[in-house]
């Protein structure tokens, strides 16, 4: 009984604070029967301004307020018993991440995967602890030489200010390179704000780093031409595709990265033990700036200018993955799930890193046989079709699919 009233108030305090707060995206899940199931999820970033760009980090709602209300309730009954509170995590593990896609997780060799996101995760280290520790991973830190955050400039002692929603997009990134890449090494460069410009620093001082192998870049703004920032031969730099459905974002639009849609990733009695479908919130679509890169084919994409997006992984934050953030924002902090093409990116960008071999975005377009092609769902209506709706082969929203394994890479 007692449990039951404690379950009771902490529910009523976490429905009355999510009452206040806006849910920028919000879903209904699979119907079994008469029972709907019913998801929601927000954006972490503000909408970009011209020249700024947004995170693409998007962070499971109706979950973390299940996860509060369980937390609330386990504080008052370890306050009343003396006894430290749990928390469970919720989400897709580093566990379902490699065995979802057949990644050797022991193959990363020391090799270092940079994260460019804006502004200052001042718990990026300490949270990366906690995430590692929780799924049995290997120490990553300062001080054994795994872990590195610089700003733009290079600095490791000076960092610009902090932003709790950017905050999180840094936990997201560093623990899905954490997931796909147990023993790669971890850089993160801060730029000094969201700015293209400083971002774009912060990918050149990224790229100038001994050791590393492959930038992933969990943000984006309007289709616009490109820039050379994004053009490291000998690198694998990566892109989210973005989470507002059919329509082209950029940086994923240059023709020097490569661009990374999304995917429902679910557990399935098939072989695999997982299945696949193209997320509805994934970008997709064709640029109207940047020609069309010669290892994409018109006749195949549909577009005569470069086509978004060229390979996939999960996105969908209704089947999203656990991330640990102690920096609240939005009333959440701790254990959360989160989805967007923010997670996508850096899983692909430490399949990369991974393989050790292939830095480069035409790589995967000749090597189709080592992706899980994904032939079924849609993020919009368009012309034609396949820019917007999965199919056999390249298709807008998955591109050419998800890894399985690394031979694509």
């Amino acid at each position: 009984m007692a449990r039951r009233l404690l379950l009771a108030a902490a529910g009523a305090l976490t429905l009355t604070t999510a009452a206040l707060a806006p849910v920028a995206q919000a879903a209904t899940g699979p119907t079994t029967g008469s029972t709907t199931t019913h998801y929601s999820s927000r954006r972490v970033c503000s909408t970009p301004t011209k020249g700024q760009a947004a995170c693409f980090a998007l962070r499971r709602t109706d979950a973390a307020a299940a996860t509060n209300t369980q937390r609330m309730a386990d504080a008052m009954e370890a306050a009343c018993a003396a006894r430290p509170a749990a928390t469970t995590p919720s989400g897709h593990t580093p566990a379902d991440i490699q065995a979802a896609y057949k990644l050797p997780a022991q193959n990363g060799g020391g090799r270092t995967v940079a994260i460019v996101d804006a502004y200052d995760d001042p718990t990026a280290e300490q949270d990366l602890a906690v995430y590692r520790s929780q799924f049995g991973l290997p120490a990553c830190t300062t001080a054994n030489g795994c872990f590195t955050k610089m700003n733009q400039n290079g600095s490791t002692t000076s960092f610009p200010v902090k932003n709790g929603g950017w905050a999180q997009e840094i936990s997201l990134d560093l623990d899905m390179v954490s997931a796909a890449c147990p023993t790669c090494k971890i850089l993160l460069v801060e730029a000094s704000s969201a700015s293209f410009t400083n971002l774009a620093t912060a990918v050149n001082r990224a790229a100038a780093q001994p050791g590393v192998v492959a930038i992933s870049n969990s943000y984006g703004g309007s289709d616009s031409p490109d820039s050379s920032a994004y053009d490291h031969p000998g690198i694998a730099i990566t892109a989210s595709s973005g989470d507002g459905g059919y329509g082209v974002e950029y940086p994923a639009a240059s023709p020097h990265v490569t661009a990374v849609g999304g995917t429902s990733l679910k557990r399935a009695s098939n072989t695999r033990g997982f299945s696949e479908t193209a997320w509805s919130g994934a970008g997709s679509g064709c640029s109207a700036y940047i020609s069309r890169p010669g290892f994409q084919s018109a006749t195949v994409t549909g577009c005569s200018r470069r086509a978004v997006a060229d390979v996939s992984a999960v996105a969908d934050p209704n089947t999203g993955v656990a991330v640990y953030d102690s920096t609240a924002y939005q009333g959440a902090s701790g254990w959360l799930q989160f989805g967007g093409t923010s997670a996508s990116s850096p899983i692909i960008a430490s399949v990369y890193a991974l393989a050790g071999a292939n830095y480069t975005n035409a790589y995967p377009y000749t090597h189709t046989s080592s992706l899980f092609d994904v032939t079924s769902g849609s993020n919009g209506t368009c012309a034609p079709s396949q820019l917007c709706t999965a199919r056999p082969d390249w298709d807008g929203p998955t591109g050419l699919g998800t890894p399985n394994g690394v031979g694509a890479f």
